[in-house]
């Protein structure tokens, strides 16, 4: 391979390529759904975060499946907006696999936050719970880059939209707080305990143990809750 095609590799590399990969799965999802009404009863049945068969039927899946489905256009349309665009800013700073674990983990624990604390009646989805995730991932620069003005800046300003967000939720049945609120934290706790890449000497070793013992901690104990709900312990 000659030095042209290394940069040429190197360029492809640094895109966000799981941002765009995560946009296209919601995408063909979300395409699925609305052309076809028998898909759209499958993705609806199956892969939403619905407590009962999560508790009884033992369908863990439904912890991931939900951040690919949305219900209607406009939710749909408004998650991909906020992950094509806070997406890339994140994986570009943390880097393709720690952004995996964020994105992901984050979710996963939003959608164990719904299972825990929702109505056995509540049926949820979205890819908020990740994004959420990423915005916790994005604030807890602020606590490690404290002299950095632009990080800084960017911290109030995402604080501030993620602060209207849940307050506007409380008023709002049909958004999942718990999922978000989950979401947020798990973002937090992920952020700290990953490290940005190339900047480890930024966070403390004990510090990083301890988020991720607490994001540990937390997972067990939500899923805890939520098969006590179904009073199965």
């Amino acid at each position: 391979m000659n030095y042209q095609q290394q940069m040429k590799l190197k360029r492809w590399l640094n895109k966000p390529l799981l941002t765009y990969t995560f946009l296209a799965i919601q995408t063909i999802v979300f395409l699925l759904m609305f052309l076809s009404p028998a898909m759209d009863n499958w993705f609806y049945s199956t892969g939403t975060m619905f407590g009962p068969r999560v508790a009884i039927l033992h369908e863990y899946w439904r912890f991931i499946t939900p951040m690919f489905i949305h219900f209607g256009l406009s939710h749909y349309a408004l998650n991909s907006v906020v992950l094509y665009f806070m997406g890339t800013q994140i994986e570009n700073i943390y880097g393709h696999g720690r952004f995996l674990f964020i994105y992901l983990l984050s979710g996963f624990m939003g959608n164990m936050a719904s299972f825990a604390f929702n109505s056995p009646q509540t049926v949820a989805a979205g890819s908020s719970t990740a994004l959420f995730g990423m915005f916790g991932a994005f604030l807890i620069l602020g606590v490690h880059f404290k002299e950095n003005m632009a990080i800084q800046g960017m911290v109030r300003q995402f604080a501030l939209f993620v602060g209207m967000s849940l307050l506007f939720g409380l008023f709002d049945s049909t958004i999942d707080m718990w999922g978000h609120i989950g979401g947020i934290i798990g973002g937090l706790l992920l952020g700290s305990a990953i490290a940005l890449p190339k900047q480890q000497e930024r966070y403390s070793i004990h510090e990083r143990i301890i988020a991720g013992g607490i994001f540990a901690f937390l997972i067990v104990i939500l899923f805890l809750l939520g098969i006590r709900k179904y009073g199965l312990i």
